[in-house]
């Protein structure tokens, strides 16, 4: 094998300029290792970003992890070293050895640009490709209406590693190509639109979950190859479901093979801990005011909407991003230049990140995981706004959770929990979570969180999922919650599968199918989900006895459904409620109903208003609100 000649690059000099300055976003074709030939000989390009060093050269099996054999040449003053190596193929693992100019500084590190790594606990890198025949033309084509505002989206949040395993192997992980047959039927028969993986790239450290990522260009090796992956979206997108991706760009793990102290200085992460290193995750901080940091940050978000289809990307901590005193006491962190506590560097960088997903794919989604009052998270950025097209509602879950942890007897005096809600609910688009978050570290699972005997635990569950899918706002639910698992969430094992064998359990999970087969069935339910046109409150203040009501409205009150909510063991009868318009309003769900595992309570299939005033509406209904349950009425045609 031969050493690169000096100045060898896929790349040219409006590369160079454009990464240098920040503003080169598809630096997955340029930086890396890639296949390719030179002067009709097979080998692979490598190039990196170490500007700090003074030696660069690949290391790998292909050359007995030699640094004398192949090194890299230095591209002007881009920073970047880079080289052709012939022989090279397919699968070869390698690293790079990097000699600082720093105090004599030597490292082996991993590729950031790698498309594949070994397996953890061996961090070597791979050189791969990513050619993969596509088929799902048909979804690409027509997903935008699908991940819109306005239509149903109803996500189901798993963790690949401990959705389903198999016992007869030894629980060893499903890979990619072997779990997507079983999710793909799953998630049909389920009713939900879309799902979305926990971080699905790289990481040393099972036990993140994903949330300590390294390998940012690359699926995890755990459950195959990155073709496996591809196959798995495809397979997805051929059954008419999306695929959001978790995706993490607000800090990464110390582990010496990778991002930190790179060529011996802090190149990806603030050499000031007060500003680069996480106290809660003891994790490294980008520097999003580096130009290059930002160009690898959004080349990678653009890499997985690229050459993996991802329909959407769900933005983790956003909080911890845009604060300096994140998780800090006085003194440990640095204002901003104007003596606030913003991240002004991070704020330009989300604006920027959002404006070129939308700019190159504008069916997609950016979701923010963001836990605070930040203004304008999902609004454009024309207008001021960070620019995600979506944000988790962090309050209206720990509000909700906190009133239905409560006994029954007790919800009278919290009812502003479940009111206050609307005050703010249209000044983003929200996305109502009920995530890993909430079953983890103590917490329980959601069947366990909530009061009372098994019977009233389970009839608290299913009206809890009422509640949510009655809500304005999309929806996501993490796995095991739609069959009420009992057991917190490990990640170390398969969900519990065998509860469904027990009636309850099934009850559950048949309800969950039939809310999502209502909210995607009903525009009333979805359409103006982001829209204050889309509610109503009937009756909010009805705090003696638990209960509340609200209308939700299709666009131009095409169609319309009342949602009544009785949050008691008490069943209450000849229950009034003010209707807009007359005639039969028939009674499309009820979590009481036996199938469900209720106590039957109902009204017969339906109710004819009455021209009876009530809570300013000239029409009403008397209606029979079950025990602990959520009823919904479709409204006359």
């Amino acid at each position: 094998m031969r050493p690169a000649n000096a100045g060898e690059a896929p790349f040219g000099q409006q590369d160079l300029y454009l990464f240098n300055e920040g503003t080169h976003f598809r630096l997955y074709e340029k930086l890396g290792a890639h296949l390719g030939t030179r002067q009709g000989r097979a080998g692979a390009y490598f190039s990196v970003w170490a500007p700090n060093a003074r030696e660069v050269s690949v290391i790998g099996d292909f050359n007995a992890w030699d640094r004398r054999k192949h090194p890299l040449h230095c591209q002007g003053d881009s920073g970047i070293w880079a080289g052709f190596i012939e022989g090279v193929g397919r699968g070869t693992f390698y690293k790079y050895w990097i000699k600082s100019n720093i105090a004599g500084h030597e490292a082996e590190k991993s590729d950031p640009f790698a498309f594949a790594h070994e397996t953890p606990p061996r961090s070597a890198s791979m050189v791969w490709d990513l050619d993969y025949l596509w088929s799902d033309a048909e979804w690409m084509r027509q997903r935008g209406p699908r991940n819109s505002l306005g239509a149903p989206l109803s996500i189901y949040e798993l963790h690949l590693g401990s959705w389903m395993r198999a016992p007869e192997r030894g629980d060893r992980f499903l890979g990619y190509r072997e779990i997507g047959p079983r999710l793909c039927e799953y998630v049909l028969k389920r009713g939900f639109t879309h799902v979305e993986f926990l971080p699905v790239m790289e990481h040393p450290f099972y036990g993140s979950w994903g949330y300590q990522t390294l390998g940012y260009f690359a699926p995890s090796s755990r459950y195959g190859s990155p073709q496996d992956f591809m196959a798995l979206i495809d397979l997805l997108h051929g059954h008419g479901i999306g695929v959001i991706l978790d995706w993490v760009p607000s800090h990464f793990p110390a582990d010496g093979h990778g991002l930190a102290l790179f060529d011996g200085s802090h190149l990806y992460e603030h050499a000031d801990p007060r500003k680069g290193f996480h106290p809660d995750w003891k994790s490294y901080i980008f520097n999003y005011g580096r130009h290059e940091v930002r160009s690898f940050l959004i080349s990678n978000a653009l890499f997985w909407l690229d050459k993996y289809h991802a329909d959407g990307l769900r933005v983790d901590a956003v909080a911890s991003m845009l604060y300096l005193d994140y998780s800090r006491k006085e003194g440990e962190w640095i204002p901003n230049q104007h003596g606030g506590r913003e991240n002004l560097e991070a704020v330009s960088f989300l604006k920027r990140l959002n404006a070129e997903v939308f700019k190159s794919y504008p069916d997609c989604q950016t979701i923010a995981e963001e836990s605070t009052a930040w203004p304008a998270v999902s609004r454009p950025t024309y207008v001021g706004g960070l620019g995600f097209g979506a944000k988790w509602d962090m309050g209206w879950m720990h509000d909700t959770l906190d009133y239905m942890r409560k006994d029954p007897i007790y919800r009278k005096f919290h009812h502003d929990r479940i009111t206050f809600r609307m005050i703010y609910a249209f000044h983003e688009n929200f996305v109502l979570p009920l995530s890993h978050d909430e079953v983890v570290h103590g917490k329980g699972s959601l069947i366990a969180q909530m009061p009372g005997d098994d019977w009233q635990k389970f009839a608290n569950l299913r009206m809890l999922y009422g509640y949510m899918f009655g809500q304005p706002g999309k929806k996501l639910l993490f796995m095991g919650g739609e069959f009420a698992q009992w057991r917190e969430w490990s990640h170390d094992s398969s969900l519990d599968w065998n509860l469904l064998e027990y009636a309850p359990h099934q009850g559950v999970q048949r309800w969950v199918d039939s809310l999502n087969a209502a909210y995607r069935a009903s525009a009333a339910l979805h359409e103006l989900d982001c829209d204050p046109a889309g509610f109503e409150w009937i009756d909010c203040h009805d705090a003696d006895s638990s209960t509340l009501s609200f209308l939700r409205k299709s666009r131009g009150s095409r169609s319309m459904v009342i949602v009544a909510c009785n949050f008691t063991p008490v069943p209450r009868y000849d229950y009034a409620l003010g209707v807009p318009k007359p005639g039969r309003w028939c009674e499309m769900l009820n979590s009481d109903a036996r199938d469900y595992g209720g106590s039957g309570i109902g009204n017969l299939g339906g109710v004819e208003s009455k021209p009876e005033p009530s809570h300013g509406r000239p029409h009403s209904i008397r209606v029979t609100l079950p025990p602990l349950a959520a009823v919904f009425f479709q409204s006359p045609t």
